[in-house]
């Protein structure tokens, strides 16, 4: 994003707080002046490791957002404000999920199950927020969308045409060595008469163990040492699965479901207001973006959210198994700000469109609204910002082009590990589309069936920031939406070293991939909102 003119953040800066439990103040300085902190060398706990995110640059030596300190240093002893709600754009929701459903947000101004659209908003029924897909759960990639609306003559469709052929042939190549790692992880499983094993098991077959068993435990190894988990064989096969029967089909047709015109902005009145939608588990994605932001902190279940004491989180289902449409974007857009949505997440992105213009429309009635919209740079290991490449969906300018708002925040993932490595190995970046950077690795919350998991992406990265977004919201209503942008970006910790970034492993200095070269930090921008409240006064 274009960097709007900053708050200046001088990394000297201090001013007195009161304590939380009398007159006595303490200085509260901002975290800055990290490169030359020492790196970790050993691994973090899993205890702290499920909530990493949350620790501090300075005491823990990972680049988390310091939500910890935030909380026990500037917010003990507050006042609870108001709830913020965060509109969270994803492909649905388990609203009923024992670390989130004290924190979903209800729509008053409706009746639950009375059949008449009782607030005149367009949505009947619609308790926690509106199902834009319906019944639909697959998709194609919109590339496959150009390709069947017909050859017109773009450079688009084109460029689809060429790429397809491309994903096609990578999607078999999945499949074949998913295939080849399940049939590996099933030999070993039969060889040590376990389903679960670990690393140490694998390291203790024996070096005469038959041939086939030596070749399965270095492939897996390689796996397990690369931080995966043995649960992601099956996804993996499910992945190149679905990208050869939904995402890259031609003659598959997933929105036949959702029975609109997904060409006409003015049809409205389609979906459902199930927020999980018809299959539980493909609510996996949206449950634990939902998490990160609003799982219940301190209670002892899975891990943390950001900000759930403050967050009531809406429940857009518009993503689906392949590339969201544009006409849902908008609409879930729209939605969230006329319903009082203050925080908007989206974890979704693609390289082709076809109505971008609505969701650009649908920004700049957000900023109208008040609205703050924090989404996931993607994982593609691009630099969005090379001369004659491709644009990335959604944004809020054309081509590098003039922003059409100022409350559109684009964030980058962060690995568990500070130094030359911090950056996501699958992280985009770009010094005019990326804004800041986050923890997007190995981040533990909710998922389906009232389970947790790790996941990781830029999609993690994202709900951190607006976790983050959503505490100055509540303690501070009286910043807008761009002076939260501003306050996130300008009050992050700047690092101003070489790290690894690319498909090529470029190395690039920190500062250059992203416009404000900084990671997000909780207590950096509660402190930096606190001095700027004392200032407005």
């Amino acid at each position: 994003m274009r960097l709007i003119k900053p708050i200046y953040l001088s990394a000297a800066f201090a001013f007195a707080l009161a304590s939380c439990g009398g007159s006595k103040a303490i200085t509260q300085k901002p975290i800055g002046d990290v490169d030359n902190l020492p790196t970790r060398v050993s691994k973090l706990p899993e205890d702290q490791l499920k909530r990493w995110s949350h620790l501090d640059i300075v005491i823990d030596t990972v680049p988390g957002m310091s939500v910890d300190r935030a909380y026990a240093e500037l917010l003990k002893g507050k006042a609870l404000p108001n709830k913020v709600v965060v509109g969270v754009i994803d492909s649905g929701i388990e609203i009923d999920h024992d670390d989130l459903k004290n924190h979903i947000w209800t729509n008053t101004k409706e009746i639950a199950g009375n059949g008449i659209d009782d607030d005149n908003n367009g949505y009947i029924d619609d308790i926690h927020g509106w199902n834009f897909l319906g019944k639909s759960v697959h998709e194609n990639l919109e590339m496959v969308r150009v390709i069947r609306r017909g050859d017109d003559g773009s450079e688009q469709y084109k460029r689809a045409v060429k790429e397809l052929e491309k994903e096609i042939k990578e999607a078999k190549e999945i499949q074949l060595r998913a295939n080849a790692y399940a049939r590996d992880n099933e030999k070993l499983a039969k060889y040590l008469g376990k389903k679960e094993y670990t690393i140490e098991d694998l390291n203790a077959i024996a070096e005469d163990a038959p041939k086939d068993i030596i070749s399965a435990q270095k492939a897996i190894s390689a796996l397990l040492n690369n931080g995966r988990e043995l649960s992601w064989i099956e996804s993996y096969q499910n992945y190149g699965a679905s990208k050869l029967k939904y995402h890259l089909n031609v003659d598959y047709n997933g929105r036949e479901l959702v029975g609109d015109d997904s060409s006409n902005i003015n049809d409205r009145v389609y979906g459902d207001n199930n927020v999980l939608g018809p299959d539980r588990d493909e609510a996996k994605h949206g449950t634990h973006v939902a998490g990160i932001i609003a799982q219940s902190r301190n209670n002892n279940l899975g891990g943390d959210g950001v900000a759930s004491d403050v967050v009531e989180i809406m429940a857009l289902r518009a993503v689906p198994d392949g590339d969201e449409y544009d006409k849902d974007i908008a609409l879930a857009i729209r939605y969230a700000a006329d319903n009082g949505a203050k925080v908007i997440n989206g974890s979704f992105g693609k390289y082709y469109e076809e109505n971008s213009q609505w969701v650009r429309d649908a920004i700049v009635y957000a900023q109208e609204k008040d609205v703050l919209i924090v989404v996931a740079a993607g994982n593609d290991a691009k630099d969005l910002n090379i001369e004659g490449g491709v644009e990335r969906y959604p944004n809020d300018n054309v081509k590098m082009g003039p922003e059409v708002a100022d409350n559109f925040l684009v964030v980058g993932a962060l690995n568990p590990e500070f130094g030359k490595n911090m950056v996501a190995r699958f992280s985009n970046y770009g010094d005019y589309d990326v804004d800041v950077f986050a923890p997007g690795v190995k981040i533990y919350a909710t998922v389906p069936n009232n389970n947790y998991e790790y996941l990781q992406g830029t999609s993690m990265a994202s709900p951190n920031v607006a976790g983050v977004a959503a505490l100055i919201r509540a303690y501070y209503p009286q910043f807008t939406a761009a002076e939260v942008k501003k306050i996130i970006m300008d009050s992050g910790v700047a690092v101003n070293f070489d790290v690894v970034v690319g498909t090529e492993k470029e190395v690039r200095n920190f500062q250059t991939i992203s416009t404000s070269g900084k990671f997000v930090n909780a207590y950096n921008a509660l402190l930096l909102a606190e001095k700027l409240a004392k200032a407005k006064k």
